[in-house]
């Protein structure tokens, strides 16, 4: 006996229902993105306004515009920016911001890439404890470090000096960017520096042809970050640094504050100068800034 299995007939609206499926997915693709979009756009307007508004203030001639900014519009100026590069020491303060920028970024650098892959590579005695060493240093206040770090300073005739400083900003940014670039090279195949070793490479040899640039993404992450970090700095600078000459940005603009006045139209022509360098550093290493960010925690 042979039994026959009969297939039901598909009906005319299950037959329409077949196409609708690539489109409703491609309109809910497209619902997403446009989803996406709003809240992107959103995001961007909230970051980018105190930015614009800090250069609108900046355009007020009056120290009391912000409290009336609609005014500001029959009367935008220059004057300000024209006040800040011809009577003050904004000069001075660019030369010593930079330097102690720029010092901290490469010394800091330097010494948190050789620590870091010494600890990802060696396995010394106290190699783990090491990087926990470093993560504790981070957990003082500043508060609390300016005193013994004044007399660590003053001991050695370092107080009112560019070097000091850079010292006391390395001390703060050595350990994270350590533990940024260790965790950079462990994704550096242990291969390369075998072959380096091959080829009758030194381990420093090794390390500076070989390894540093594999992980330029790493070292520009730090760079930025140390750059950063020495940039805006305060409690620090104005406590270390006597000269009025030696001022970096960040102490020189608390210039503009006196007992009984602010002179916010000034502070924000200020701030919108002292803008410019931080945005040309991080010009020079964005393209290397999101592959850093991302590529230390893929491994160890």
């Amino acid at each position: 006996m042979t039994t026959t299995t009969v297939t039901p007939a598909t009906g005319p609206a299950e037959q329409a229902e077949a196409p609708r499926t690539p489109a409703r997915r491609g309109r809910r693709r497209a619902g997403n993105a446009l989803a996406s979009h709003v809240v992107l756009t959103a995001a961007s307007l909230v970051a980018l306004f105190p930015i614009a508004w800090l250069v609108f203030l900046s355009l007020g001639p009056d120290k009391d515009d912000y409290l009336h900014p609609g005014e500001i519009w029959g009367k935008m100026t220059f004057d300000n920016y024209s006040f800040v590069l011809q009577n003050t020491n904004f000069w001075e303060w660019l030369k010593s911001s930079l330097i102690v920028s720029l010092g901290t970024t490469v010394i800091g650098v330097m010494a948190a890439a050789t620590t870091g892959y010494a600890v990802s590579r060696m396995r010394f005695p106290g190699y783990r404890r090491l990087m926990w060493v470093l993560l504790l240093t981070q957990m003082f206040p500043i508060a609390v470090l300016i005193v013994p770090m004044y007399q660590i300073l003053s001991d050695l005739q370092l107080i009112d000096s560019y070097l000091g400083l850079v010292l006391v900003y390395c001390s703060t940014a050595v350990p994270y960017c350590a533990w940024l670039l260790k965790g950079y090279f462990d994704t550096i195949p242990f291969e390369i520096d075998e072959a380096g070793r091959v080829d009758g490479l030194s381990p420093f040899g090794t390390f500076f042809r070989l390894i540093l640039p594999l992980a330029r993404p790493g070292l520009a992450v730090a760079g930025f970050y140390s750059f950063i970090t020495a940039f805006g700095e305060v409690a620090f600078a104005s406590t270390f640094m006597l000269s009025d000459t030696k001022y970096t940005f960040a102490v020189g603009l608390q210039s503009f504050v006196s007992e009984h006045d602010a002179q916010r139209n000034l502070m924000a022509a200020t701030a919108v100068l002292i803008a410019i360098p931080v945005s040309a550093f991080f010009y020079l290493v964005q393209k290397n800034l999101v592959t850093g960010l991302t590529a230390g925690g893929t491994k160890g």
